[in-house]
């Protein structure tokens, strides 16, 4: 299949053609000769692209879609290759800026946007902005995916962390949903004493675990105004990292050196069972290996009588600030398949394909289709509580230099340290420096 589109040469030449309606055959000829090479010259022929997807967590039916639809669009091939996020930030480095071997359209975690944003990785977006969903994109992925103005990386999705937990072994135990942080850590620590279970907070989890951070009202980073500055040393930080020791030490059943990838293969062989793990902290999505295991499907079915969720409390009661899961997408600035590329954002942030996210329990990147997530009934109220939980979510700092700190793991290492017994304070002091010695890049 191939594109035509006119230029405002030929539009011309066709209006005049119809105004000379009684002038001499040659004129006609003449006209029509010359608007059709101009229509030929701007024949945009199929373009075979590459997609990089992060991990997993886009459902193959979703991936199916792309693929078909681009071709239906395009007529050239749209090839999706799946880089695990454990590499994806070394594979980007790479690939990016070489126009060989660049992926034509990316995924990025929102963490990192801000970096490969200003290291300008990205094609500028700006004047695409409203036709892909302007304002009603979410605005803290806009903004980490920005310069000043200007739009590199567009949302792709969102996912926002609330407890699932077993309903049964919380009545077995006596205990009831808490309402507040410290309420969290009493039922999780009296779960444990009975030898019902506790929590499955993975000690290396800081996307997680900063949820006690936010909640005391610390944060990661500040921007004074021209650079930014750690602040896991505040006192508000500390207080925060304090509360999740006493957490870790007294209701909490993972060990120090689990990460948030162990956390799922613990909720498959351990949380389902309801030993020793009776609830965890995850990203909304985590309900496709939550429930009763389909031999028929080889996947897990949400069961609504074993299974609950509710958003994490706040140190006063109400909805601790978590973390905002998910991703924005961008195209290479390096491609040499700019029509193709545009063509493929057009469908992901089509109503369709907005619909599908929604549909399949991811939270769409166009708020627009918010109801469809929150509403949809498979995941019998996940969404909702989770769509309560991304109204409060925060994001890491979008810095230039927030992707090397990802990648040197001085978060996990902070937590690890901190899940171990070591003085906060201490431990926080070590870790800022470290973090400001990369974060303004």
């Amino acid at each position: 299949m191939k594109k035509t589109t006119l230029s405002a040469a030929a539009l011309l030449a066709v209006g005049t053609l119809g105004l000379a309606g009684c002038s001499s055959a040659d004129a006609e000829a003449e006209a029509s000769t010359s608007s059709s090479e101009q229509a030929a010259e701007e024949t945009v022929e199929p373009q075979d692209i590459t997609l990089w997807l992060a991990g997993t967590d886009t459902p193959e039916a979703l991936i199916e879609y792309l693929k078909t639809e681009y071709t239906d669009v395009n007529g050239g091939s749209l090839t999706v290759e799946q880089i695990g996020w454990g590499d994806l930030i070394s594979s980007l480095t790479t690939a990016l800026p070489d126009s060989e071997n660049t992926p034509d359209v990316a995924e990025v975690g929102n963490t990192q946007a801000a970096t490969f944003t200003t290291v300008g990785a990205f094609m500028d977006l700006t004047d695409y902005y409203d036709e892909f969903g302007g304002d009603s994109l979410l605005p803290g992925f806009v903004e980490a995916g920005s310069i000043g103005d200007q739009v590199y990386a567009l949302p792709y999705y969102f996912g926002s962390r609330a407890v699932f937990y077993r309903s049964d072994i919380y009545e077995a135990a006596g205990v009831e949903v808490p309402t507040t942080l410290e309420e969290y850590t009493e039922v999780n620590a009296s779960m444990k004493e009975q030898g019902l279970g506790g929590a499955y907070l993975a000690g290396r989890d800081w996307r997680s675990g900063i949820s006690w951070i936010f909640a005391n009202g610390g944060e990661i980073a500040e921007y004074d105004g021209s650079e930014w500055h750690a602040s896991l040393s505040s006192d508000a930080s500390i207080a925060g990292m304090e509360m999740w020791q006493d957490l870790f030490e007294t209701g909490n059943v993972a060990q120090s050196t689990d990460d948030d990838t162990t956390t799922y293969s613990a909720i498959n062989d351990e949380f389902l069972s309801g030993t020793p793990a009776s609830s965890t902290l995850a990203p909304s999505w985590a309900t496709w290996t939550l429930g009763d295991y389909d031999e028929e499907t080889e996947g897990y079915v949400w069961n609504p009588e074993t299974f609950g969720v509710y958003a994490l409390p706040g140190v006063d009661g109400g909805t601790a600030p978590v973390f905002a899961g998910g991703s924005n997408i961008g195209v290479s600035a390096a491609t040499q398949n700019v029509e193709g590329s545009l063509d493929l954002m057009g469908i992901i942030f089509s109503d369709e394909y907005q619909t599908m996210l929604a549909e399949n329990g991811m939270g769409p990147a166009n708020l627009d289709y918010a109801d469809i997530y929150a509403e949809n009934s498979y995941f019998e109220g996940v969404n909702a509580v989770a769509l309560e939980a991304a109204s409060n979510a925060k994001l890491t700092p979008a810095a230039a230099g927030w992707a090397s700190i990802e990648e040197a793991g001085i978060m996990e290492d902070y937590f690890q340290a901190v899940a171990e017994g070591g003085d906060v304070a201490t431990l926080a002091a070590e870790a800022d420096a470290k973090i400001d010695e990369l974060i303004n890049g």
